[in-house]
């Protein structure tokens, strides 16, 4: 029988299959941890590539938008249902050691670790998106670059469409802190009132309905197909009088709290339906598994707020930049066919289209 040749990869030479290098099995290997992926790392390790999309110059810019938004809307998940599992085993003293070695307290170090570094690409990215959208006509301003005519025409929307879902309230032992719901946004004060010069403390719960980006009126100095956009937390700070008439801002920062979304059914329960029923509505009051906090925040602000809802250190992160990427794909317009990728326009079989659509005919 004739020796078989092959492509030596490391020499790029044409040699026979028994000169080829053999490989051989590490039996130390073999027996190791290290030959196993940690599951959750491992996600994150994906989501990074979801991101890396986000950076693709060879993608339309509203698309690499959209992947951005993606990736925070995967990390989010992620955290209401992988993290709190490992943080359920790590509060019921689990030492159960996974294929990879890991003890549950040991993944969830790493994947915060893993996890911080995933933030600050997406930050990073962002920054650079938005000076890419504002060229292109999309902009997103500060509350300190809205004119004095965007102001006067965005207070009645305000009004009419906003104050009247916002509950504002001030934080004593008459008023304890209200419960957040899961990807809730929350704007916290420090107040001062002018009557008494007293001190106080102040939330702004925002419903998840809410739009996050609100369009600013063009006017007649405005460039045609330009839009302009603020965001939900500048626009309160633009009009907070409205919601604490009499009070000084001492101090501002916005928060938003992922809770525990995991859910565990009994498949064996009676009736199936009240399980997930029972189930859905405990999800909504699941434990707090991180705390995401305006890196502005100032500290006794910032501690008000973690000790009021009960949060571990390693429950808190401060993000440098804006809060909520996954709602990042309401900037996507209809329009802007040019920043986005080509429509995809099926074809239709002749065969099929001759025999009147009739696909066992054709």
């Amino acid at each position: 029988m004739s020796d078989t040749v092959i492509s030596d990869t490391t020499t790029g030479e044409e040699v026979p299959s028994s000169r080829a290098p053999q490989l051989h099995l590490s039996e130390e290997l073999m027996a190791s941890p290290s030959r196993f992926f940690n599951r959750e790392t491992s996600w994150l390790a994906f989501n990074g590539r979801v991101l890396e999309e986000a950076a693709n110059a060879g993608h339309p810019l509203l698309e690499r938008l959209r992947f951005l938004s993606i990736s925070a809307n995967n990390l989010d998940e992620f955290f209401m249902t992988r993290v709190a599992g490992l943080k359920g085993q790590v509060r019921e003293r689990v030492r159960v050691v996974s294929p990879d070695g890991l003890t549950p307290a040991e993944a969830l170090e790493q994947v915060n670790v893993a996890a911080g570094s995933l933030m600050t690409e997406q930050q990073r990215r962002w920054r650079k998106l938005r000076r890419e959208l504002a060229v292109a006509g999309i902009e997103v301003v500060d509350a300190a670059r809205i004119t004095k005519t965007e102001r006067e025409r965005l207070e009645p929307e305000f009004l009419n469409q906003l104050f009247a879902v916002l509950t504002p309230m001030a934080i004593d032992p008459a008023h304890p802190f209200p419960f957040l719901p899961n990807l809730g946004f929350s704007l916290a004060l420090k107040l001062k009132r002018r009557s008494d010069r007293r001190t106080l403390y102040a939330l702004v719960p925002v419903p998840t309905q809410v739009k996050r980006f609100w369009p600013l009126a063009t006017d007649g100095r405005s460039t045609p197909g330009r839009q302009r956009f603020v965001t939900l937390e500048s626009l309160l700070m633009l009009f907070i009088d409205h919601l604490f008439p009499g009070c000084d801002v001492l101090e501002r920062g916005v928060f938003r709290l992922i809770r525990d979304s995991d859910i565990e059914i009994e498949e064996e329960a009676e009736d199936l339906v009240i399980e997930f029923e029972e189930a859905l509505k405990q999800r909504r009051l699941g434990s707090v598994v991180r705390i995401k906090i305006e890196a502005s925040m100032p500290d006794d602000l910032r501690t008000f707020i973690t000790d009021q809802l009960d949060a571990a250190p390693q429950d808190t992160v401060l993000v440098d930049g804006m809060l909520g990427l996954a709602q990042l794909s309401e900037l996507i317009p209809a329009g802007h066919p040019e920043l986005k990728f080509k429509g995809y326009e099926p074809r239709y079989p002749e065969r099929v289209r001759d025999n009147g659509g009739d696909i066992f005919a054709a």
